[in-house]
């Protein structure tokens, strides 16, 4: 604080002191787990050590079975992918069948749409498990139908269904002139729709499938639940393997959320930017 004597008075006048500006540091998330891995693991090796000299620190025991919890991480994605893949194909056509012109075709669209946009991943999960058979025969061959490839069926509905409503929101999003301009170059409606509508919707569905993406991927986890061998039921099978030492949880599993975060992050960051250079609200 710094004092003024004004000309003609005697009391002292006390003017505030101004902060001098300086360097902000700006956190990101990925400082804030940093921050938390390195806490866990400071946490763990506390622990490791008054456990006794026999035990291996958590470190170590995530080094130790890192190639096997990563197998499960590609297992992880590789059912994204494959999820994607074929919610997306169906979505597409359900999309479709939203702005339909028949009635019927219509109203189903809408009813398969909102039932499995709105239902728990969860319990479409269970129901594709419980609902599909072990294996089915096609002309006299036994195909089987493993855990892994219910799950992806089960992790395709809720893809196919938000797929759609990507699929309505962008056709619906570009203005009528386009529809009017090539009706009056007599274009029928299936080749308006194909030729100039879809590929400009492309850009507009691009970052909000990224986003569900990154949603499925994320999501995969919950395959542990019904007995599938990805990334989250291996870190439980290595934590029991190493005795269930509880000084080992946030490693192991700190583990896989670095893994996940790492994965999911540019992704986030990739659809952020595109949403940007389309100018997409």
């Amino acid at each position: 604080m710094s004092a003024s004597r004004e000309p003609g008075g005697v009391l002292p006048v006390l003017l505030p002191v101004r902060p001098v500006p300086g360097p902000r540091m700006r956190l990101r998330p990925v400082h804030g787990l940093m921050i938390g891995l390195g806490a866990a693991l400071l946490s763990g090796a506390a622990a490791a050590q008054q456990a006794g000299p026999a035990a291996l620190a958590p470190l170590e025991v995530v080094v130790k079975w890192a190639p096997l919890l990563l197998t499960g991480f590609i297992f992880n994605i590789a059912i994204s992918l494959m999820a994607m893949l074929l919610g997306t194909a169906a979505g597409l056509w359900l999309g479709l069948g939203l702005i339909a012109v028949q009635p019927l075709l219509r109203g189903a669209s809408w009813f398969a749409t909102q039932v499995f946009r709105n239902a728990p991943w969860l319990v479409l999960l269970f129901f594709v498990m419980f609902l599909l058979p072990f294996q089915v025969t096609v002309f006299g061959l036994r195909i089987p139908l493993p855990d892994w490839v219910k799950a992806t069926g089960g992790f395709a509905l809720p893809v196919m269904a938000n797929v759609a409503e990507i699929v309505r929101g962008a056709v619906r999003s570009i203005p009528n002139t386009q529809w009017e301009a090539a009706e009056a170059l007599a274009f029928t409606r299936r080749q308006t729709l194909w030729r100039i509508i879809l590929p400009q919707c492309l850009k507009r569905m691009l970052p909000p499938w990224m986003n569900l993406y990154a949603l499925v991927a994320m999501a995969t986890v919950q395959a542990s639940i019904v007995g599938v061998s990805e990334m989250l039921t291996l870190t439980a099978q290595v934590h029991a393997a190493e005795g269930g030492r509880p000084e080992l949880f946030a490693p192991l599993y700190g583990f896989a959320l670095l893994c996940f975060f790492l994965y999911c992050y540019p992704i986030d960051r990739w659809t952020a930017r595109l949403e940007r250079r389309f100018q997409i609200a």
